[in-house]
């Protein structure tokens, strides 16, 4: 019988009463990491509408904002690594608290971009960019750190299903993102003489301090802290983990050392290179199409992440009923480099440049499940701290090449979807890099 067989057959009545276990779990702690990444998420990118208004505003070219977009990442990647540590050493609960809260005034702070850069005597373009900076530092450790803590639930072969509860926050929003922050864009502007982007800012950036005291209110450190959990639900989870934890890294430096996290780091660099150029630049992609009104473009900006949704989980739950995971990867990484490209040749079609926009993102947001299940695999421990938070810090530099590739390629030829031909080319590099996984990285231990 073939292994993908095996793994796909009935399991055993012990099996049923684990998933009924897992699934309690995912059920408390799932909503609050989704809620945390949906507020996180919409302040990471929310500059991508304020970019419709602002520039104007400000007196800032493209490749300003390129630079400001993509210098958000400069600060995650250099404080990336410490926060994890941190956080695992200081617990779950209180540092993504503390993160939440931090970046939660920054983002509200780049409604006030001018008066800023006035009271501490610097070009606003200055201040926009350290602004970008700041939330970049303030906001890194939460991804790795939750991806860390999903390590402290659930073994490797479990984590697809959760990874894809806790990631369908990307488009959840990005639709809601898109369709409140146009929203807010147009009934807003010129309210107390502020413009629309300055209280969509001011706004979006609200709701993260208020969820870190929800967090520090209901989210535990580990299954130990459980209250919720039976000393025997306690010792099922901590004898799988225990298990699995077996055959993993525990050394921080052979993690960072290691051929394999570096393979995982290339990809993630490539196919969020890809992702990120969408995210910061379809509006404005939209808008090149002919649509002009913020909430018209916040509407079709919906369509593609509110349809990834849905592809997100659907394959998600088939990479866990299968127990395959290079195909259910490698696929929809071919399908987002080929919409990608695609959407960039028929640019001024607007029907056909939003289906093939949405193939892309349907492509690119499910990969992210699958592909966040690999680090764990490997690592364990302060190891898994280490490697996860190297993995994500340079791969995320990939907001810096997203970016940057979309506004050069502006600046250059005057066309904004040249540069989408770039950021399609990294997802099919992306495809190809994940061709070359080992297979050992793909096939977790039989019972865990």
């Amino acid at each position: 019988m073939s292994s993908l067989s095996q793994t796909a057959a009935v399991p055993a009545a012990a099996d049923l009463s684990e998933d009924a276990l897992y699934r309690k779990v995912m059920r408390r702690i799932l909503p609050l990491l989704l809620l945390c990444y949906v507020v996180a998420y919409l302040d990471r990118v929310n500059v991508g509408f304020a970019k419709l208004q602002m520039l104007d505003d400000l007196s800032l070219s493209d490749s300003v904002y390129a630079l400001g977009a993509s210098i958000f990442f400069w600060g995650y990647f250099l404080f990336e690594m410490p926060s994890n540590l941190l956080l695992h050493r200081y617990g779950a609960r209180f540092w993504i608290a503390r993160i939440m809260i931090t970046w939660g005034i920054v983002s509200s702070s780049m409604a006030f971009v001018v008066p800023l850069a006035q009271f501490f005597n610097v070009q606003t373009s200055t201040m926009f960019y350290t602004l970008r900076f700041l939330l970049g530092l303030c906001e890194a450790g939460f991804f790795p750190g939750v991806i860390l803590y999903m390590n402290y639930w659930f073994p490797a072969r479990r984590q697809s299903v959760a990874m894809s509860g806790f990631l369908v926050a990307i488009p959840l929003s990005l639709t809601l993102g898109s369709v409140v922050s146009g929203w807010l864009m147009e009934q807003t502007h010129g309210l107390s003489g502020m413009s629309g982007w300055q209280w969509m800012l001011l706004l979006e950036g609200l709701p993260s301090i208020v969820v870190a005291f929800i967090v520090l209110a209901f989210l535990g450190d580990g299954p130990d802290s459980a209250k919720w959990l039976s000393a025997q639900e306690k010792a099922v989870l901590s004898r799988n983990l225990k298990r699995e934890a077996a055959h993993k890294s525990h050394s921080v430096g052979a993690a960072l050392r290691s051929p394999r996290v570096w393979l995982l780091t290339l990809i993630l660099l490539t196919f969020n290179t890809g992702f990120y150029g969408l995210a910061f630049w379809l509006p404005s992609i939209i808008r090149a199409s002919g649509v002009q009104s913020p909430m018209h473009i916040g509407l079709l900006t919906a369509i593609p992440y509110l349809t990834a949704i849905f592809a997100m989980v659907w394959n998600a739950q088939h990479s866990r009923k299968t127990g395959e995971r290079r195909l259910h990867a490698a696929i929809p990484a071919l399908i987002g480099g080929v919409g990608l490209v695609l959407s960039a040749a028929f640019a001024h079609n607007v029907p056909l440049s939003i289906l093939f926009l949405t193939i892309a993102t349907c492509g690119i947001l499910s990969l992210m499940p699958i592909y966040w299940t690999l680090p764990g695999q490997i690592l364990s421990g302060p190891a898994a701290a280490a490697g996860i938070a190297l993995i994500n810090s340079v791969g995320n530099l990939s907001g810096f090449t997203g970016s940057m590739i979309t506004g050069i390629a502006k600046e250059v030829t005057g066309n904004i979807n040249n540069g989408t031909y770039a950021l399609g080319a990294c997802l099919l590099v992306s495809c190809a890099l994940i061709a070359m996984i080992p297979r050992a990285m793909l096939n977790p231990p039989a019972k865990q």
